[in-house]
């Protein structure tokens, strides 16, 4: 008999979801699906605010990632106003956004998927977690600590506060960034560079013990979809967009402010998270799906441009992918420690800007252009402010398309190979929806950024008899 397996919630992950898994008379699985259940409506939030609010505003939607969201923000008021930002308003913009991935990537790796990773995805549930961790790899577990907490200290000293920072604005940054600062960032990167290539260190064990899961995670064609610089080097603040196959051809390259061109976004009644696809690729098999995120940002690269991240990168493409593109999803874990490599290089060398310490660090000007997008890489993938507004600056449209739903399609995807890899004959232990769950924290999804709706959001109110028999029921779709 057909039944339905459900986990519910979804552990070690930001926000709240649910997977529902359909097994078939035959105990094969027929269909997964990753249910995200929680709703916030920023983007109604937003209309009605000024355009010089918003990065203090969107900053709220998430303690993880708040500097990307700020920044995107920011340089979408920078369009709307038509200006140029000064030179040293963007080497201090990039510190901070690479600052907030090197402990968004850290909390990522070490506390939400390195008991997975180094004890084992069947190590029983009370010990395989944050504290396990620290009683069995307690210097891994330091580590991550330390690693989050230099990146936390590096966005601090840059913007004032590392969460939820209001420091970016349209037209550059609120304060330039003192010599005493300058210093205190310098002092935190050998530290941080000790603690990554230890962690880059341990790879090799982990792949050697994680063989049967590799080729199960996610590893199908897609396209990779992320900023890269105008040489094409790895880039997570300005550059062109580019949309890469699994074959390592570019199939398509656009400035970022023309997104919509590409990417549409669907909605389905089963998630509060929307589904976006590649546009012209819509009709073919896949539906337009494309990943983000670090994955990707390694795969669309000519180049990572820091002396180490290179020679990582050049390892990673010849150990790890077929033509150096690598398509499977339980590698995102290595390239979130690639990419801290390279923000603690690239930190180190804008340190070393000549301008960086220039006390002119914002341009002023009124409103001259009744619409902007603002974008960068997020941790997560590429983020995209999309803002309309009047004559007064005053937003009228709001569009936030954010990087985990884009990778919602793969995701999906990926919980349907786990789950049809190892649930066989209707059986399966708690090691086997670990391994489920592990599919999704492989992309680390941000939901609290994520979850829109459109339309009317769904209701349904059943009138309940004592003894749970429903005698009156009313529904409302979207």
């Amino acid at each position: 008999m057909s039944r339905t397996i459900t986990i519910d919630p979804v552990t070690r992950i930001e926000g709240h979801a649910t997977i529902t898994i359909r097994l078939n008379d035959a105990g094969a699985v027929a269909d997964a699906r990753f249910h995200v259940t929680e709703f916030r409506g920023f983007e109604r939030i937003c209309i009605g605010r000024s355009i010089w609010e918003m990065p203090g505003i969107t900053a709220r939607i998430c303690g993880i990632c708040p500097v990307s969201h700020s920044i995107s923000a920011a340089r979408a008021g920078d369009a709307i106003l038509g200006v140029e930002i000064p030179p040293a308003a963007v080497h201090l913009r990039r510190i901070a956004n690479l600052a907030s991935l090197i402990q968004s990537h850290a909390l990522s790796f070490f506390h939400l998927s390195a008991a997975d990773l180094l004890m084992g995805m069947d190590e029983e549930p009370s010990r395989r977690n944050l504290w396990g961790l620290v009683a069995h790899h307690p210097e891994v577990a330091r580590g991550g600590i330390r690693l989050r907490q230099i990146g936390q200290k590096i966005v601090s000293a840059v913007a004032g506060e590392s969460i939820h920072p209001s420091w970016a604005v349209p037209g550059g940054v609120r304060e330039p960034l003192s010599p005493e600062g300058r210093d205190r960032i310098a002092a935190l990167l050998p530290e941080g560079l000790t603690i990554v290539r230890a962690a880059l260190g341990m790879l090799d064990g982990i792949y050697a013990r994680h063989e049967a899961e590799i080729t199960a995670y996610g590893d199908f064609p897609s396209l990779f979809a992320g900023l890269t610089a105008s040489d094409g080097g790895l880039e997570h603040y300005d550059g062109s967009l580019r949309f890469t196959d699994s074959a390592g051809v570019h199939v398509d390259e656009l400035s970022p402010e023309h997104y919509a061109q590409a990417i549409t976004e669907r909605a389905e009644p089963w998630s509060y998270m929307t589904f976006p696809y590649y546009q012209p690729h819509g009709d073919r098999e896949g539906g337009g799906m494309f990943r983000v995120g670090p994955l990707a940002r390694l795969n669309i690269c000519d180049r990572a441009g820091t002396p180490e991240a290179d020679r990582e990168l050049a390892a990673f493409r010849q150990v790890r992918g077929a033509g150096g593109m690598v398509t499977g999803s339980f590698h995102y874990h290595h390239a979130r420690l690639i990419e801290i490599l390279h923000a603690l290089e690239r930190i180190g060398m804008l340190l070393d800007e000549p301008d960086i310490l220039d006390r002119h660090v914002r341009s002023e000007a009124g409103v001259n252009r009744p619409a902007g997008v603002g974008f960068c890489e997020a941790p997560r993938g590429t983020l995209f402010h999309d803002y309309e507004v009047d004559d007064d600056g005053i937003v009228s449209r709001v569009n936030l398309l954010i990087a985990t739903g884009m990778n919602n399609l793969a995701i999906n995807r990926t919980i349907r190979q786990v789950a049809a890899e190892f649930i066989r004959g209707g059986e399966f232990t708690e090691g086997i929806l670990n391994r489920i769950e592990h599919g999704v924290r492989a992309y680390d999804p941000c939901l609290s950024c994520a979850t829109h709706a459109y339309g009317r959001m769904p209701l349904r109110v059943m009138l309940l008899g004592p003894d749970g028999t429903v005698l009156d029921e009313a529904k409302r779709g979207r």
